[in-house]
């Protein structure tokens, strides 16, 4: 499973009934493929998951796998507070020809390391996809430290972790305790250059449904040796990475896109649309004053 630098956490559009709107999707994943995504995770937090039945999941994977027809990786957030419905969910996904699962830690029911690596552990011997762990105490509550990462690198078909701690030195203990093959990647587009700096290898993005080609470019200066100049590309992305979370995700991202001509549809209870878009429009519009950088 190989996500490349930028993996895009794909929104679910929906229609102003609350039905998964495909047409809205299928344009969609058009457009991430064209500007700068490596690969595609659905389902996940930003494609609004606890709102979506394991129904609408199946559906929903079946369709994207279809539609990407093999151009880029699809990856299903198919995790759980409980540790059967995973297994159960990433079976589902298996038939569907996914490259691989993407799972959440156990949320609300706070379970401790021990708990965790279990939790991970079991599910990854009921399947053979590969599997992308997914640490987000913001949302969780709990933080797989670094030595549960690293154990569960060492089951062959947990191959990366998205890391949404926020904490670079969690970051650096992964990366310095596992082996070269095992991926770190960050879940803040914020910190995908600090990520990069200290050896890790991209970002699960909410921003590059924005600016994924500009995204892009500050990896490769940073690639190759142009440091200074991806500092600058980072410092001017920045305002958009920030805006994109100035309300829950994924209100502003989905205003952000219909700004931009890509129709996302709309949120689900309990989320609701955007009321105040002032910190959205500013941001974008002063980064197309900055574009001339990314030329």
């Amino acid at each position: 499973m190989e996500l490349g630098r930028i993996a895009t956490a794909m929104v679910t559009p929906f229609s102003k009934a609350g039905t998964i709107d495909y047409e809205k999707t299928a344009t969609l994943i058009e457009h991430l493929i064209e500007n700068g995504t490596d690969s595609l995770v659905v389902s996940g937090t930003t494609g609004e998951s606890p709102t979506l039945t394991w129904e609408e999941i199946e559906e929903l994977v079946t369709f994207t796998v279809k539609q990407v027809n093999g151009r880029i990786p699809v990856i299903a957030g198919t995790g759980s507070n409980c540790t059967q419905t995973s297994i159960d969910a990433t079976k589902r996904v298996e038939k569907c020809g996914v490259d691989g699962v993407m799972l959440v830690t156990p949320y609300y029911n706070k379970p401790d390391q021990k708990g965790m690596y279990t939790h991970f552990s079991t599910i990854a011997k009921e399947t053979t996809l590969p599997i992308l762990l997914y640490n987000i105490p913001g949302r969780s509550v709990v933080n797989m430290l670094p030595e549960t990462t690293i154990a569960l690198s060492k089951i062959d078909n947990i191959v990366a972790v998205k890391e949404a701690s926020g904490d670079l030195e969690q970051m650096a203990a992964i990366i310095e305790g596992t082996d070269d093959d095992f991926k770190v990647y960050s879940g803040d587009d914020g910190l995908t250059l600090p990520l990069l700096s200290i050896g890790g290898d991209g970002v699960v993005s909410v921003a590059s449904h924005i600016v994924g080609n500009e995204m892009q470019q500050m990896i490769q200066a940073y690639v190759e040796g142009r440091g200074k100049e991806a500092a600058k590309m980072h410092r001017k992305l920045l305002p958009v990475f920030n805006a994109l979370f100035s309300a829950p995700n994924p209100v502003p991202l989905k205003y952000a896109l219909k700004d931009m001509g890509i129709d996302a549809g709309e949120v689900r209870l309990p989320l609701v649309a955007l009321d105040d878009t002032e910190v959205v429009d500013t941001a974008l519009k002063e980064f197309k004053q900055a574009a001339m950088l990314f030329a």
